[in-house]
């Protein structure tokens, strides 16, 4: 037992990583808890075992009183009892007395099992959230398992299960059991259960960690993802932005003949990717926000430093909305601005209007 105890404990420090004062510690207090359900006594035992030669002994503590002030026999003893044993104790010493049962080697034996047991389950779970939290906001290659009206459950390398819920599944893609797929790995949380980790398929994060893998000037930072919007399964808009006056920063993310987007696009569906400049000036920005529409003008509301109105030729109003609004909801979503945007013949109508109506206003005063 005693052998085999240290082995054990030998095999967790240098398999498992686990701190072996630890696991004693542990072992400790469960061979307490063995000693005192099985007689029933007070809390005054101590458990120790040796690590080093696998010896277990458990020992109760008793206090020093005097004489006249004893009370419970078995939490202490009388100072002349003391001193028949050594004449240097005195009133308020501690004196441990031995009581290692000669049959506690088999409770002391299942007690060490559940404890590391335990502490082997505790490591593993450590284990598994200390590797998938250096993953947190990264790309992982996972298989899908199978789904329930929860989740889909997803297994990640080194048979790790994660979870994605259903605002972090693409509306376009069907998971079938056995598909290879990509994700994020957006949250990792270590709870009673053990690691718990969360996935997606429609973070923007997704979108810039597949640029890196596709655009070596993103991965070394030369050109910079400064903003995304996205609209998962159906359109992303990118901004983007490179110190390098000699390099076209979009044209890097595009690639030769479209390869690199093409690539990201095919990854995620179909889903549509708009790569626009980013820029200092604020309007040029905005204007570059709408693309694919033409911008004739930015107009900055001087209540709202957040709000513009942008006017386009009549032509390029559709497309500067864009279907259901949503070209205008991203270029709101990808440089932070509320954007109202006119055509050229709605914009000089307002124009018009505005004296005709401060002339009203001038005319009611009088």
């Amino acid at each position: 037992m005693s052998k085999e105890l240290v082995d054990a404990l030998d095999a967790l420090e240098a398999e498992r990583g686990i701190d072996r004062s630890v696991v004693v510690d542990a072992l400790e207090d469960a061979l307490k808890a063995a000693y005192k359900k099985q007689y029933n006594t007070a809390d005054n035992v101590e458990a120790t075992f040796d690590d080093k030669k696998g010896n277990i002994s458990i020992k109760q503590v008793k206090n020093v009183v005097l004489d006249d002030d004893l009370e419970d026999d078995e939490t202490e003893i009388a100072l002349s009892d003391a001193l028949a044993l050594n004449r240097a104790y005195e009133a308020g010493d501690e004196i441990r007395f031995d009581v290692t049962p000669k049959d506690f080697g088999r409770m002391a034996a299942q007690a060490a099992k559940q404890v590391i047991v335990q502490k082997m389950r505790e490591a593993s779970r450590q284990a598994v959230y200390n590797k998938f939290a250096e993953y947190e906001n990264e790309i992982i290659t996972g298989e899908v398992d199978r789904q329930d009206s929860r989740f889909l459950y997803v297994n990640l390398p080194g048979n790790q299960e994660a979870v994605m819920a259903p605002n972090d599944q693409m509306p376009n893609e069907r998971y079938r059991m056995g598909d290879r797929i990509k994700v994020l790995v957006n949250k990792v949380e270590n709870n009673a259960k053990g690691p718990q980790i969360f996935v997606s398929r429609t973070a923007p994060d997704l979108v810039k960690r597949l640029f890196e893998q596709e655009v070596p000037e993103v991965y070394d930072g030369t050109v910079e993802i400064m903003s995304i919007a996205r609209e998962a399964g159906d359109r992303s808009k990118i901004a983007v932005y490179t110190h390098d006056g000699d390099l076209d920063p979009v044209g890097a993310m595009v690639g030769q003949r479209g390869a690199r987007v093409q690539s990201v696009v095919n990854e995620l569906a179909g889903e549509n990717m708009d790569i626009v400049e980013w820029v200092e000036d604020e309007a040029q920005y905005i204007a570059n926000a709408l693309n694919p529409s033409e911008v004739t003008d930015v107009i900055f509301d001087s209540e709202n430093d957040r709000a513009v109105t942008v006017i386009v030729p009549d032509n390029q109003l559709s497309l500067a909305i864009g279907k259901k609004g949503q070209n205008a909801r991203l270029a709101a979503r990808l440089t932070g601005f509320k954007i109202d945007i006119k055509s050229e013949s709605e914009a000089a109508e307002t124009l018009a209007q505005k004296p005709a109506d401060d002339k009203q206003i001038d005319e009611d005063e009088e």
